[in-house]
């Protein structure tokens, strides 16, 4: 039913989609225990604050591991070179998210309040440490990360775990918390009441100038200070998986260039700067659903811009070019593609009424007599 260049560009939209669904809800729940300590000032409080996001956290973060199961079988020797090659950063990314699951399950175990407020603390972990190492990860992406292919398309990782903190990746580091805990604080603010709904309209007045400077800085860098490597010549987009088939230049076109040569493509930056300067503007006011829907816009216009500014890179190889790998040829087979496909036709719809329905059943403000009349179900 699809060539093989047509269905190459279909799985690099889906894959789109799960990644900008990941951003959308596990951000917010990052952002929720981002805030926890600091928004919640004693334990009903904090209660009320992890139960905002108690019945949902979970689901959203399968998102995550659809989004590596599907780069695993869609783009197998991108799966390769990341967990290869940056299997330390990984790891702590890991290990940070540990802190979740066991800081909701057994913070309200005992009512010893040293022992609450450590797992609190562990909660907040849980939520600063992953956006800040995505973040990074974002950026070295865009920089380009230091690998190589031999003739037999073994990848060789050429960099150290120190190498990934460059300046522009720990802009982008803090550019990631600063957008998910400005989307939590909009979510807080939506599904609470009384003084944490408060505080949260004064974590949003506070935190949108940070984000909005901090995302200028980061795009104005990417699209007037850096480069990005050029295809001069490859096999056909039909042609089997081989990345080493391609001639490629480390400096072509900057991302300047690149987005005027497709002007189209400057609705993904646009979304991003307005749906969060509008999204601030609402947070400061009693706005409650428009503002986090703004946010979620901008959310999906940043990583629109990422994704459409690397086009038909998926991994830049900032030491040898030519081992840089596209979605032209970094893909599994064609007959994988399809299967997957249809498989991802009838399942994920379902999914996504599935998570539409659980989001209806428990909507609602999170209040304290909410917490006191349920202590033994709720966390």
């Amino acid at each position: 039913m699809f060539d093989y260049e047509t269905i190459r560009v279909i799985w690099w939209l889906f894959i789109g989609v799960v990644g900008i669904a990941f951003a959308l809800t596990e951000g917010f729940d990052f952002g929720v225990s981002t805030l926890l300590p600091f928004i919640g000032r004693n334990d009903i409080e904090r209660r009320v604050i992890i139960n905002t996001v108690g019945a949902t956290w979970e689901g959203n973060q399968v998102w995550l591991i659809l989004l590596g199961g599907a780069v695993f079988a869609i783009w197998p020797a991108v799966y390769a070179t990341l967990f290869s090659g940056l299997y330390a950063a990984m790891l702590l990314v890991l290990f940070s998210l540990f802190f979740r699951p066991a800081g909701f399950d057994y913070r309200s175990k005992i009512e010893d309040p040293t022992w609450r407020n450590t797992w609190d603390w562990c909660l907040f972990l849980g939520g600063t440490l992953p956006p800040v190492l995505l973040g990074v990860l974002v950026g070295n992406l865009i920089l380009g990360l230091p690998f190589h292919l031999d003739q037999d398309l073994r990848t060789f990782y050429d960099g150290t775990f120190l190498g990934l903190l460059s300046p522009f990746a720990l802009l982008c580091g803090v550019t990631g918390l600063l957008l998910t805990t400005f989307h939590g604080a909009l979510f807080l603010k939506w599904r609470s009441e009384g003084t944490i709904h408060h505080r949260s309209i004064l974590a949003v007045e506070l935190l949108g100038p940070l984000l909005l400077t901090a995302l200028l800085a980061a795009t104005l860098w990417v699209f007037f200070g850096l480069e990005r490597p050029e295809i001069t010549q490859m096999a056909a987009g039909d042609a089997p998986s081989n990345p080493l088939r391609k001639t490629v230049v480390a400096a072509g076109t900057g991302w300047f260039q690149h987005f005027m040569a497709y002007p189209w493509m400057w609705l993904a930056p646009a979304a991003g700067f307005v749906g969060l300067f509008a999204a601030w503007l609402l947070g400061k006011g009693e706005s409650r659903g428009a503002a986090f829907w703004f946010s979620s816009l901008g959310i999906a216009g940043i990583a629109l811009t990422v994704g459409f500014g690397l086009f038909p890179f998926l991994l830049i190889s900032s030491t040898a070019p030519g081992s840089s790998l596209t979605l032209w040829d970094a893909s599994s087979s064609h007959t994988t593609l399809l299967w997957a496909f249809w498989i991802t036709v009838v399942f994920l719809p379902i999914v996504l009424l599935y998570t539409r329905f659980v989001y209806k059943v428990i909507w609602g403000s999170v209040t304290e007599e909410t917490v006191l009349n349920d202590s033994h179900t709720l966390y």
